[in-house]
């Protein structure tokens, strides 16, 4: 079980963001494009220097070494990286049942990158970073390039992992209505700071 505190993180035009997230808590974060959303994620993963406190449990994020950190404190980004050719190499030890649940058999394993689509990409990528098996998840729109049928896989799969690993989830979303079916609390980011919706 894990709880992630933000006090006072500031970041360019971002902050003061002041926010805690329980354990199995989903938080999403709304707004316009260029607001802040992807800074503040980016920020809280340790990938690009602010000011503020962000803690794991008792355990600040400048106490502990970065690649460290980003293991722990798990951002996906929107678009993701890959740096081998073959979809198996970035998986040390691939969880067949979470690939099964978002469509994919163990046959991807062999896959080339290049013949995935964004979508195929955009499932892979959360598969690669829950391999990790991160103790808090940052999620920059998730589900941008999927179809409502594997949205939904996605949004299971990780409402369940929440519950039942007691992760914390961050979770930016320009969609309302998935925003309605996941969040437990639902904030948005107008200029850099945060507002309660609603």
């Amino acid at each position: 079980m894990s709880k992630l505190t933000i006090h006072d993180l500031n970041i360019k035009h971002v902050g003061p963001v002041n926010l805690e997230l329980s354990p199995a808590e989903i938080v999403c974060i709304s707004g316009a494009s260029g607001a802040g959303k992807s800074l503040m994620l980016r920020a809280i993963a340790d990938i690009i220097p602010a000011t503020g406190t962000i803690s794991l449990d008792d355990q600040k994020s400048t106490k502990v070494l970065a690649p460290v950190w980003r293991r722990q404190v798990a951002l996906l980004p929107a678009e993701s990286q890959w740096w081998h050719d073959k979809v198996g190499d970035h998986f040390i030890k691939p969880d067949l049942d979470l690939f099964h649940k978002l469509g994919f058999e163990k046959d991807c394993l062999n896959w080339q990158v290049s013949r995935c689509s964004t979508g195929e990409k955009q499932r892979l990528a959360l598969l690669r970073v829950l391999s990790n098996q991160p103790k808090c998840l940052l999620l920059d729109e998730p589900t941008g390039s999927l179809d409502p049928a594997n949205t939904l896989k996605v949004e299971s799969l990780l409402q369940t992992l929440a519950k039942q690993q007691q992760v914390p989830i961050l979770w930016v979303s320009h969609s309302y209505e998935q925003i309605k079916r996941v969040a437990d609390r639902h904030y948005v980011m107008e200029d850099g700071k945060l507002a309660t919706y609603g």
